[in-house]
């Protein structure tokens, strides 16, 4: 699922603490023969908020089980992410589909300026300060998307250093 990234870390679920945040419960619709045939689909969004996170899509006839699916489907997708300092390495752009996201390191005490689906997966994995803005389709599926196609490109200090070869205060210090 992540191949093209560089870095990316799988995690196993085993022993981390995780928490679920539902991000939106859609009702579908499937027109047969007999009628309408209503369905739910969840996306959730997992995370042990200390660098670790996931998503995951369910669907089920009822939204108790759909969410309890995507929860399911989320743990299997676990990544970690690079934090520095309750904020990230650096500014980053994902995008998925028509969605676009940015987001920028902030200093402490700014909060999470973000808004419904990017918010759900930065506060999952673990940040308390960053700025960020959603363009494009407000579609929660592929804002999650984007969100964690900017997250999965952010590398941390010892990465660059080790990837270009030189020392970690070389890559601050120019």
């Amino acid at each position: 699922m992540y191949q093209k990234y560089k870095n990316v870390e799988l995690v196993k679920p085993g022993g981390l603490e995780l928490k679920d945040r539902l991000v939106g419960v859609q009702r579908v619709t499937k027109v047969t023969k007999g009628g309408r045939a209503f369905g739910f689909s969840a996306i959730v969004v997992v995370g042990d908020e200390n660098g670790v996170v996931g998503h995951g899509l369910g669907k089920s006839k009822e939204v108790a089980t759909a969410i309890a699916k995507a929860v399911e489907d989320a743990k299997k997708n676990l990544v970690r992410i690079p934090l520095n300092k309750g904020t990230v390495p650096h500014q980053q752009k994902g995008k998925y589909g028509g969605a676009r996201v940015y987001i920028q390191p902030a200093s402490t005490g700014t909060g999470v300026i973000a808004g419904g689906a990017v918010r759900a997966v930065l506060e999952a994995v673990g940040v308390h300060d960053v700025l960020s803005k959603s363009q494009g389709s407000s579609n929660p599926h592929n804002v999650v998307k984007a969100t964690f196609d900017a997250l999965l490109q952010l590398r941390d200090a010892n990465a660059v250093a080790a990837e270009r070869g030189i020392s970690v205060e070389k890559v601050y210090n120019g």
